[in-house]
């Protein structure tokens, strides 16, 4: 099942790609891996997913001792301080920095083991209150706080957008999300650039692409409902 999923979402990868006249290179596809078992990891990267995206430390801890070790693990969940030395050194990316605090925490524990962290901060483009994330307007003066911490390297924006039936109502925030990242990118900050857009996940993935996400979080559509019978 995992398989033929893949399949069928790396077709609508390619094909969204095609629409908005981009090369498929540029769109990196996460297999949102939370609360999967093992064996549908496996299944997943048998059929070419080398992108996992997990929610929680700890799963990502013993998912990343169990598998393979090509894997880029990516961090996409809100991120607790007092967990991230757990992860600073096997999560390739941490999608949901979205507080100074955070920052210093993912710094310190990245100079302890004599790393630089890369990281994405986490916009709230839809303004949730339900949602972490820092506001747009404030995204810019966070860019050139962070700049002070020497273990971390802002490689560009991820929000969540709101969980919509019609793909099309979130078009506007991937695009804001674009438009805000091009606005940081005009700024050159010194350790700062804005080369990934982290945004779309399975129910809104094609229009995210359409509007220059480099990054898609996919999860159900690869590995079916999620199941919280942990």
């Amino acid at each position: 099942m995992v398989t033929e999923n893949l399949r069928e979402v790396e077709k609508r990868v390619q094909m969204a790609c095609e629409r908005s006249g981009r090369r498929r290179e540029e769109v990196t596809l996460i297999a949102v891996s939370k609360t999967k078992p093992l064996e549908m990891l496996r299944e997943a990267y048998e059929g070419g997913a080398r992108y996992f995206g997990e929610n929680k430390v700890q799963e990502l801890v013993d998912k990343y001792e169990a598998m393979p070790s090509d894997i880029h693990w990516q961090m996409i969940g809100h991120l607790q301080r007092n967990k991230v030395k757990y992860i600073i050194d096997k999560a390739e990316l941490i999608h949901s920095v979205d507080s100074l605090r955070l920052a210093e925490s993912i710094d310190k524990e990245a100079g302890k083991k004599g790393l630089i962290a890369n990281v994405l901060l986490e916009v709230n483009m839809a303004r949730e209150e339900s949602k972490f994330g820092i506001m747009p307007e404030e995204a810019l003066d966070f860019v050139k706080q962070i700049v002070r911490f020497r273990n971390i390297k802002v490689n560009g924006l991820m929000t969540i957008a709101p969980f919509v039936d019609d793909p099309e109502e979130n078009r506007i925030h991937f695009a804001n999300l674009r438009k805000l990242s091009v606005d940081i990118g005009k700024e050159k900050v010194n350790n700062v650039n804005m080369s990934i857009l982290s945004m779309g996940m399975t129910n809104d993935f094609e229009v995210a692409i359409e509007e220059g996400a480099t990054m898609v979080r996919v999860g159900t559509a690869i590995f079916g409902e999620r199941s919280y019978a942990h």
